[in-house]
């Protein structure tokens, strides 16, 4: 996975809402900041850009911005990426800049699900905002998730554990763990880290 360098800081001062959320492979990010989607409305979760072509059911602008990698490569060479990669050497992903500092600019409270390469490059740009890290029950929960989704060959999965290895060790790294020991609880403890007051659903 290829990863760019990021330039230029900014202050929490300025954008004291932004919250990055990551963590290792089959923690379940997608799952927490979908809960929040469905239930905090008041939380703008940050939407990444991409040059693959949609997957049936997908719209742009809800799952993903749907773009042309020539509009990719533009917006990478104006730095208008927080954060950016090519993934498997194909498609590129990215969370655009002025999206998410005109969210927070607006008062909202911003949340991106990214992974954890993706925090390092947004902590070197905004490196006041809060980092969260969502971390598994315990080593046995995350093997026992991963597997159990059966999306990806014995192999895939093998490689995927020994990635989770390393982006457990990052932790220190971050202000605030989280334990996904239940979609919920965790929502609520991030969206209360967030500065919001949850709410019983």
């Amino acid at each position: 996975m290829k990863r760019a360098q990021t330039k230029g800081t900014m202050t929490a001062s300025q954008h004291p809402q932004i919250t990055v959320l990551a963590g290792p492979t089959a923690v379940g990010k997608g799952t927490v900041s979908t809960y929040i989607r469905e239930n905090y409305p008041e939380v703008w979760l940050s939407v990444s850009a991409t040059t693959r072509a949609p997957r049936p059911g997908e719209q742009d602008g809800v799952h993903y911005y749907f773009i042309a990698r020539e509009e990719f490569d533009r917006l990478v060479q104006a730095d208008q990426m927080l954060e950016w990669a090519v993934v498997h050497g194909k498609n590129c992903y990215g969370t655009i800049r002025d999206k998410v500092l005109e969210a927070a600019a607006a008062g909202r409270h911003v949340l991106l699900e990214i992974d954890l390469q993706g925090a390092r490059q947004v902590k070197k740009t905004l490196p006041d905002a809060k980092f969260v890290f969502l971390a598994p029950p315990s080593w046995e929960e995350l093997v026992r998730r991963l597997v159990g989704r059966g999306t990806e060959s014995a192999e895939e999965q093998q490689r995927r554990l020994e990635t989770a290895k390393l982006e457990l060790a990052a932790e220190p790294e971050f202000d605030v763990t989280i334990v996904n020991d239940d979609v919920k609880r965790a929502a609520d403890e991030l969206v209360s880290h967030m500065g919001l007051a949850p709410r019983d659903v």
